[in-house]
Formats: C-alpha cells, sequence, structure tokens
C-alpha cells in the first residue's frame, strides 16, 4: 500500500466508465492509485483492473496500482484492523465514483443501496483517513425537475425524474452533511451526459447518448430485411421504403415533452475538468461539469440520419397531438427511447461559474458531425459494448 504523499489517492468505481478513464489519467500523471472495489462473475479486483490497464494500453503501472476488495455494507470497509489502518494512512485525497446508474423504479432497492446507503462507511473511512480532500462524483440532473438556470449550490428540489437522480440528490445531502459536522474537505463534481472520447471515439459504455442510436439502427434492419427477403409488403402498408441508394424512408415521429437540449459532454473533457479540480488547492465546493453549448434533438436526429442512412425521422414539441395510429417503427422507438425522454428535450441551463474559475476556461468541445460519427462507429465495432477489445467487467 502507498504511503501518504499529495501523489496518493483511492479511488471507488474504477471499473466504470467515468472512473476507469479517471484512473488511467491518474497513473499517466504519475499518481499512487489505490482502488477500492469488488470481485464480479469470479473474477478478482485486481484481475478487473489489470484487464482495463490492457484495454488502455498503458504500461504496466506496478506497484503505482492498488487493489482492495472492499465492502461499503460494513464499517471499516469491510478490512480487518491492520488493512483498514494502513488504508487510512496512505488515503491522500478520496475520489468517490462508484454509483449505479440505473433508471428504472424495480431498480429503487438495488440503486438506493448502492447510492446512499453505502455511503456511511465510505464517510467514516474519509474521517478516519483525515483525508486531504474527498471528491464525490454526483451528476448534474440530482438538480431535478426544474427549468431555468441551475446554480453550483446545495439541491433544494423535492422532485425527480427518475430514481437515480433521487439517489444522488439525497446522497449530496448526507455527504455535505456528514463533511461538515467531520472536518472533512469536500468537493461535489456534477458531469452531465458523457458520451465516448471525442479524438478517438472510446468508451466502455453505450447507453445514454448511444441507446437511442441503437434503438434507431435496430429498427432499420428489421425493416431493410422485411423490404429485402419478403418484398415489403408490410413496409410499404406504413410508407416505408428503400431507395435504390440504401437510403431507408422511416416516417417517424419522435415526441418530446420541451424544445430543450441535451447536455453533451465527451469523456476527455470530463476527465481534464475533474483534473483540474482534483489538483487545484483549496478547490472545496460544488462544480457542474457540463457543455455550455449543447446540441438540440433536432441536431442529433440530422446526425442520426445522416450515420445510419435513414430519412423521414422528424421531433415534435410540447403538447403536440400524438398521431392516435402509430407506424410499428413509431411504436418500438417510443418505448425505446422512454427512460431518456426527459434529457432529450431538457430546459435546464447550469451554471458554470465555479468550474470555469478553477478550470482556466476549458470547456466541452461543440458535439459536431464528426464528433458523432466517430463515437458510433467506435460503437458499432464493439456491437453496441457486446464486445469491448480486452474488457471483462
Amino acid at each position: 500500500m502507498h504511503d501518504h504523499t499529495g501523489r496518493s489517492l483511492v479511488l471507488t468505481g474504477a471499473t466504470g466508465f467515468l472512473g476507469a478513464f479517471l484512473m488511467v489519467a491518474f497513473l499517466e500523471r504519475g499518481y499512487n492509485v489505490t482502488v477500492l472495489g469488488r470481485s464480479k462473475m469470479d473474477i478478482s479486483l485486481s484481475d478487473r483492473l489489470l484487464h482495463l490497464v490492457r484495454w488502455f494500453n498503458i504500461p504496466d503501472p506496478g506497484e503505482r496500482l492498488c487493489s482492495i476488495e472492499a465492502d461499503f455494507s460494513k464499517r471499516h470497509l469491510g478490512l480487518n484492523d491492520e488493512v483498514y489502518g494502513h488504508l487510512c494512512a496512505a488515503a491522500g485525497k478520496i475520489i468517490h465514483c462508484s454509483s449505479d446508474t440505473s433508471f428504472t423504479e424495480s431498480s429503487r432497492v438495488r440503486v438506493m443501496a448502492t447510492n446512499v446507503n453505502s455511503l456511511p462507511a465510505l464517510l467514516e473511512f474519509a474521517a478516519d483517513a483525515q483525508t486531504e480532500q474527498l471528491y464525490y462524483v454526483s451528476t448534474a440532473y440530482a438538480s431535478g425537475m426544474c427549468e431555468g438556470l441551475c446554480l453550483e449550490t446545495p439541491i433544494t428540489s423535492k422532485c425527480f425524474t427518475n430514481v437515480y437522480e433521487e439517489s444522488k440528490a439525497q446522497a449530496e445531502g448526507l455527504i455535505s452533511r456528514y463533511c461538515e459536522n467531520h472536518g472533512v474537505p469536500l468537493s461535489i463534481l456534477r458531469p452531465s451526459i458523457v458520451y465516448g472520447h471525442s479524438k478517438t471515439g472510446k468508451s466502455l459504455k453505450f447507453n445514454a447518448l448511444y441507446f437511442p442510436v441503437k434503438s434507431l439502427s435496430y429498427i432499420r434492419e428489421i425493416f431493410v430485411k422485411d423490404i429485402i427477403d419478403q418484398g415489403g409488403k408490410r413496409s410499404r402498408q406504413w410508407g416505408i421504403s428503400l431507395d435504390n441508394d440504401g437510403i431507408l424512408h422511416l416516417p417517424l415521429t419522435v415526441y418530446l415533452p420541451n424544445r430543450g437540449s441535451v447536455n453533451l459532454i465527451p469523456i476527455d473533457y470530463f476527465v481534464e475538468a475533474a483534473l483540474c479540480i482534483i489538483e487545484h488547492p483549496g478547490s472545496s465546493g460544488i462544480y457542474h461539469i457540463t457543455s455550455d453549448n449543447p446540441p438540440d434533438m433536432a441536431t442529433l436526429i440530422e446526425y442520426s440520419e445522416r450515420f445510419l442512412g435513414v430519412r423521414g425521422i422528424h421531433a415534435l414539441w410540447g403538447q403536440a397531438q400524438r398521431n392516435p395510429t402509430p407506424n410499428p417503427a413509431e411504436e418500438l422507438l417510443d418505448r425505446f427511447i422512454e427512460p431518456y425522454r426527459p434529457y432529450l428535450s431538457d430546459r435546464r441551463i447550469f451554471d458554470r461559474s465555479r468550474t470555469e474559475n478553477i478550470t482556466s476556461g476549458l470547456s466541452a468541445p461543440p458535439f459536431t458531425y464528426d464528433i458523432y460519427e466517430r463515437c458510433m462507429n467506435y460503437a458499432v465495432a464493439c456491437e453496441w459494448g457486446r464486445k469491448v477489445c480486452g474488457y471483462l467487467p
């Protein structure tokens, strides 16, 4: 285990999307990283990290990367006194990135257990370790169901779109109260929707931005197959046709509650902004790591039509009368995107004043078609996450 120095830190969630990219960035900057986590599917935590190091194609960090299998449901993280004592002595800064990101109400018990009920052991550890700083990775959407400007201040909303938002808001409150009462320096990082690397397309997760595109790809395949293999009788019934250039005419309306935007940031911007905050002395506070120029759904539809070879998709906002007889493509897409619908026309604007002060004007790159295509090509090559080279869960 590492000595307690300014180059040592403890990281949770290192096998997840955000945590994995953060871990690699820390290692590349010469940090000693102790990862707290668990085995999965009979694969030890150390082996999971080894696969990640290989997937990222970085040099073997050797002893600078240490893993400890911890149980956040137990006092002292389920560790014996000797191991726990050494961990506290080596903690330095603590970055809590572990999270369950499920939106579904059926997952409420599990989401609350992971995101809220596991926190007492972590917070006790932060206090026992007398950590230099605790960094909690939350979400910009912990602000709840609101419109307009969302400040980099504590959450006041009581209404949330889903259990994930609710759990992160509760977690922020619990952590903030504990840290204030026990003198633990705290920073809260609130990213918006994070997609793959803007320059390489690389990603470990293919939900959020990717899922509606994957759904459209699946729908396209259904009707192209019907036209080519079955003569397209069913497709013609709904005005769906395939032209000689392979472009599918797919009359499809997406109904959205508001005319808003989709706040997207690439993982490389998230990591760079997080590092600026973590390496800045005296950075206690709340930070929105978000886009100040988010695209709207019309732009994403245009990009998706171009990428998939589809025409005929359009969005309707507000209280527009829904078609009482939607075609099969509309029924499928409507069901697929339902969990993400509130984020596809969002009216929240995230204040970034504190973030901009710390990050010296760093901002997310504009979400261009080139970036979209790069990320989607990577997703397709990985079969939307079914095969991510060298990586095991």
